[in-house]
């Protein structure tokens, strides 16, 4: 930690700042093959706050190491710079974007749109057909990812991600506005809310024999 400038106690998103740090060191960081047991966020709105904290740590990311972005390719290199580019903005930009792009869903719907004198009407229609293709990939991908984890149950509710990207803008936005207004707040996660269905508490180990009381 010490050879890679210690940690930064003003980012909400550590992982990403190290995983930038360890590659300008040169070192790489890969997936573990294992499952998590911590408890995942099953509240709305506790969700977005989370979410919103990540978003922003990714925004203190990007801002922090692309201050000197000349350092920053010598340290990366072509490759994992622009891989850094893709990672940080593009993960940033689908979230702040998505409603620019749901207002061509008016579209289909005979509602005009403030770019219909600007774009082809083709190239509206090839939109249109990108977004429901995408909508089924997405779809796919999510039943796929679900009978892969001997979890065939959850299919039914991929149908549910349609609200994830409305609720991940909202994140985004409020990462944005704490930004400018709050920058280095920690909005904590609540944990131990919710319990998997079928639990059961572990029961307490007996007392050893030897701590037995005798008479």
């Amino acid at each position: 930690m010490e050879v890679l400038g210690g940690w930064d106690a003003h980012n909400v998103t550590e992982d990403a700042d190290l995983g930038v740090r360890l590659a300008r060191h040169g070192y790489r960081t890969e997936l573990i093959r294992t499952v998590t047991e911590e408890e995942a966020n099953g509240r709305a709105w506790p969700w977005v706050k989370q979410r919103s904290r990540w978003l922003k740590g990714y925004a203190i990311t990007y801002g922090v190491h692309m201050r000197h972005p000349r350092k920053l390719w010598q340290d990366l290199g072509a490759w994992r710079f622009f891989g850094v580019q893709l990672l940080f903005l593009g993960t940033l930009s689908q979230f702040v974007l998505a409603p620019v792009l749901w207002t061509f869903w008016l579209l289909p719907f005979g509602f005009s749109h403030p770019l219909s004198d600007m774009v082809a009407p083709w190239a509206f229609w090839a939109l249109g057909g990108l977004f429901i293709t995408s909508e089924i990939v997405g779809f796919a991908a999510a039943t796929v990812g679900v009978r892969k984890a001997g979890k065939g149950w959850l299919i039914k509710w991929a149908l549910t991600l349609q609200f994830y990207f409305p609720l991940a803008a909202l994140a985004a936005y409020k990462g944005l506005y704490e930004l400018a207004t709050k920058p280095f707040y920690w909005d904590k996660t609540a944990h131990g809310v919710l319990l998997p269905t079928g639990w059961q508490a572990t029961p307490p180990p007996q007392q050893p024999p030897h701590q037995a009381s005798g008479g």
